[in-house]
């Protein structure tokens, strides 16, 4: 309270006394614009205390530079606030020091201050000073100036080589914040020159006057003293700006609005607050020194300008705390965290918790506190090693190719799962061939060897070879690179017999006699370990043309082959012939034999036409086609002949090319069905007869239209006619013998007489069984048949219930499906008809009975008994007395 109230006093004194300035600045040189005398009333000084402000400028638009002073006692801010920093005693009544500046181009201005103690009168300190002229070599007017009292004076003359239009400026208002007051606390004195002469009222207008905050800032009317009505607050207004007014009693305004600009002066009064209250952090357990992990940052309220804005950083513990040398550090102004030591070892400690701090005021002022999580990620700073150094692994000779041969299983330290973990492997020896191949398991920790290449016993028998593991990822530090050498044995088996060539292409002429040797085909066996003998068969030989001796090999013609049968393409016929060994579990291996067959000229040209239409009348060629199923060599061009009545009655040539036959009617035939032999030869002069069947009409020309007749001169309609007639026939005999078949089966089977599709017969109960002598109540049974509707049975219906309306039985059969539906709604609507789930009951006929088993149809131990009655029953059953009697139609 004491350090406010004495910065507040020096300041009243200071900034009241009107300074020159130069109203054309953009001409000024660069530099100080005064040099400074100041005047305090008090001997000692505390820490903190404002003592003015250096007007310094560069000829920019520039306000805020670096300033230094050669005594460590003050300091100055970048807007050119002068402070004591230490306290200070002015024990030979002043003290001078300098003030250095440096511009935007980096030059250095110096200007000489001096500190003066001066003890002042209170009446003084109330005198107008608003007539101060700006020529401070005017002792007058310096005496006046020093008239303001318990406020240090700035005294600012003329800079030399300035040259300025001299004008009045009032200098800036500081009111420190947080002030206890007691309020309304007076912070200047406003007075005008002209009240010597008149009476003159003062007052202020803007923001923190009449408007809000509203009465933040009174002014005394009569004697112009500005007082502030309550603590001012820096973080919420640094800066006030309002004008202050002066009116003489009946003439208005005497002066023109004069601007009042108080700034609020910063204390340190906010401590500094972390942006969060946790900050998180990785590093990798092989990151060097140095390495820079995160950034905490705090904000400050205060004035950045200030001691109590700039936060300094700083960590208090770390947990674990593994030995004397911390691993971590921080950089106290930008709150960067780094490795300031080597030992992380995620292995063993995962993570750690730093306590961080941030202060203001060079670190020992206001304080804050966050904590730092920090968690150690892996790196590949363990090598993956084998569980065991030797794999050893059998494996059948010619096994599928991507056969699993063994798996590897190996450990890191590393953490699971990662790039530093997952393991990758590689042969690095001893399998030249490239006949294996390894890769990764799904779990990542495992190593498959497959083959890739068909393993041969007889060329090796046992492989060995080196396999290296790495990770996914380089090692962060020098490590071995861990091997293991696998042996893999390979077991022989049964081979089969190997043809050579696979495929073998023999030519021969398609009219190879049966018996005749087409080629040797052999196979060899590859288990040369074994001593086994070879032996062959045909498997595939789709047209039966082929046999192979069992021992030699040796392919003969079994039957005549051709070139242009079906089993033929491309001239060549495929066939498969199976090599055998001798082994107890034999093994076949095959190859296929292609023979190329020769042409030769074994078939004849033929016609492909079979029938033609001419008319009788002017009749049109014919050209028929000529076709030869030999090659080229035995076909075209052709040759044609006619035989028989056929040269009298026809013509033919060849065409142009001797590919096609030119034939045509020479005589005017009557209409009918001819034959025309015709006889066709290649080139080589085979040939064969060709029949075409000929239909000569009664037309003319090409458009041959033919009416149905045969040779006899009959008519169609007439040929239809008879047809229908034999039809008809034929239905009348087939009904008179159905007719005659059911008067048969009527004699002999009297009992099928009647009609029983739709007669309904009621049988009555059966009783017990031979041996049962018990009483029962047959009441049960009959309930059934007692509510069968009328048409059912003779019965009738009680008088108390309507009669349905059943339909009789229908003469004609064809109303059978009226007669149906009509008596099913009637038995619907029936009340006494049983309804669908009615119970039926069946009574207990007893147990055991004399009567003899019915389930064998060997009769004979049953005793003399004569079957011949059964003839008599008809021809049903004479089959049945023919097996009981044993006659002579018995075939069983």
């Amino acid at each position: 309270m004491e350090t406010a109230g004495c910065a507040l006093c020096l300041l009243m004194v200071a900034f009241q006394a009107s300074v020159l300035l130069n109203a054309e600045c953009p001409t000024c040189a660069p530099g100080f614009k005064y040099d400074m005398l100041m005047r305090v009333s008090r001997k000692h000084l505390k820490p903190g205390t404002v003592l003015g402000q250096v007007g310094f400028t560069d000829g920019t638009d520039r306000t805020r530079f670096l300033f230094s002073s050669d005594n460590s006692r003050f300091s100055v801010q970048t807007d050119g606030t002068l402070m004591v920093k230490r306290a200070v005693t002015l024990h030979e009544g002043h003290r001078d020091f300098s003030v250095h500046a440096w511009d935007s181009q980096g030059l250095k201005t110096t200007v000489d201050v001096r500190l003066m103690y001066q003890r002042r009168s209170p009446e003084i300190a109330h005198h107008n000073i608003e007539h101060y002229l700006s020529d401070h070599s005017n002792q007058q007017h310096l005496a006046e100036m020093e008239s303001l009292a318990e406020v240090p004076v700035l005294y600012f003359p003329k800079t030399k080589g300035l040259r300025r239009k001299r004008e009045w400026v009032v200098p800036h208002i500081n009111v420190p914040e947080n002030n206890r007051g007691p309020f309304p606390q007076k912070i200047t004195n406003i007075r005008s020159s002209e009240a010597k002469f008149k009476r003159i009222f003062y007052s202020i207008t803007g923001p923190g006057a009449d408007q809000p905050p509203i009465d933040l800032f009174t002014i005394d009317k009569n004697t112009g003293v500005l007082f502030v009505t309550q603590p001012l607050d820096r973080e919420s207004q640094a800066r006030y700006v309002f004008q202050a007014h002066a009116v003489a009693d009946g003439l208005g305004n005497v002066e023109k609005p004069m601007e009042i600009v108080v700034n609020v002066l910063d204390q340190n009064d906010n401590k500094p607050v972390f942006t969060q209250a946790v900050f998180v952090g990785q590093v990798s357990e092989a990151s060097p020194k140095g390495f820079e992990i995160c950034t905490v940052n705090a904000t400050d309220k205060d004035d950045p300008n200030t001691d109590g804005g700039i936060v300094h950083y700083r960590i208090l513990s770390q947990n674990p705390q593994l030995s004397s040398v911390p691993l971590f550090a921080i950089n106290e102004v930008t709150g960067v965290i780094y490795i300031s030591d080597i030992g992380l070892d995620r292995e063993k400690w995962p993570k750690y918790t730093l306590w961080i701090q941030a202060a203001d005021t060079n670190g020992e002022g206001l304080r804050a506190e966050a904590h730092v999580i920090i968690t150690v990620t892996d790196s590949n700073d363990n090598a993956p090693v084998y569980t065991q150094r030797t794999y050893k692994a059998e494996v059948e000779e010619n096994h599928h190719l991507g056969h699993k041969v063994i798996k590897m299983v190996i450990t890191d330290g590393d953490e699971p799962h990662t790039p530093a973990w997952n393991a990758k492997f590689r042969i690095v020896g001893g399998d030249p061939g490239g006949l294996f191949s390894v890769t990764t398991g799904s779990n990542k920790q495992e190593g498959i060897i497959t083959n890739v290449k068909s393993l041969d016993f007889e060329a090796n028998s046992k492989h060995t070879f080196l396999v290296a593991v790495e990770n996914e990822v380089p090692f962060a530090v020098p490590l071995p690179t861990a091997t293991a050498t696998v042996v893999v044995n390979v077991k022989d088996v049964n081979e089969p017999p190997v043809f050579n060539p696979e495929t073998k292409i023999v030519t021969k002429p398609e009219d190879l006699v049966p018996n005749s040797e087409v080629t040797q085909y052999t196979a060899t066996d590859p288990d040369t370990a074994r001593s086994q003998t070879v032996q062959y068969k045909v498997i595939s030989d789709p047209a039966g043309w082929l046999n192979i001796s069992k021992d030699k090999g040796v392919i003969r013609v079994r039957s005549s082959m051709d070139r242009e049968s079906r089993f033929v393409r491309d001239n060549s016929y495929t066939a498969l012939i199976g090599a055998y060994d001798n082994d107890e579990s034999p093994a076949t291996g095959t190859g296929t034999l292609i023979i190329r067959l020769q042409d030769v000229n074994d078939n004849a040209p033929a016609i492909e036409e079979r029938a033609i239409k001419v008319c009788n009348m002017e009749p049109a060629e014919h050209l028929l086609t000529v076709t030869d199923r030999d090659g080229p060599g035995f076909g075209a061009p052709y040759a044609v002949s006619l035989h028989g009545t056929s040269k009298t009655n026809w013509t033919a040539k060849m065409n142009s090319n001797k590919t096609g036959i030119i034939l045509n009617l020479a005589t005017e035939l009557p209409s009918g069905d001819y034959v025309v032999l015709l006889s066709v030869s290649d080139n080589q002069g085979l040939d064969q007869e060709s029949t075409l069947q000929a239909k000569v009409c009664d037309c003319t020309g090409e458009n041959v239209t033919c009416q149905w007749s045969v040779a006899g001169g009959a008519d169609l309609p007439v040929i239809l006619g008879i047809l229908g007639g034999i039809l008809l026939l034929l239905v009348l005999v087939l009904l008179l013998l159905l007719f005659a078949r059911r008067r048969k089966v009527a004699k002999n089977e009297p009992l099928l007489q009647e009609d029983i599709r739709d007669n309904v017969y009621i049988y009555n109960e059966e009783g017990g069984s031979e041996d049962d002598n018990q009483s029962f109540d047959l009441g049960v049974l009959r309930r059934a048949l007692d509510n069968q509707p009328e048409v059912l049975r003779n019965e009738v219906v009680p008088s108390f219930m309507p009669a349905p309306q059943y339909r009789p039985r229908p003469a004609n059969l064809d109303d059978i499906g009226t007669f149906i539906d009509d008596n099913l709604k009637a038995a619907d609507s029936d009340p006494t008809a049983p309804p669908y789930d009615s119970l039926l009951v069946f009574n207990y006929e007893g147990g055991g009975s004399g009567a003899g088993s019915l389930s064998s149809l060997d009769s004979s131990s049953s005793g003399d008994q004569d079957y011949n009655s059964l003839n008599e029953w008809g021809p049903r059953f004479k089959k049945l007395a023919d097996m009981c009697g044993g006659g002579e139609d018995d075939v069983l």
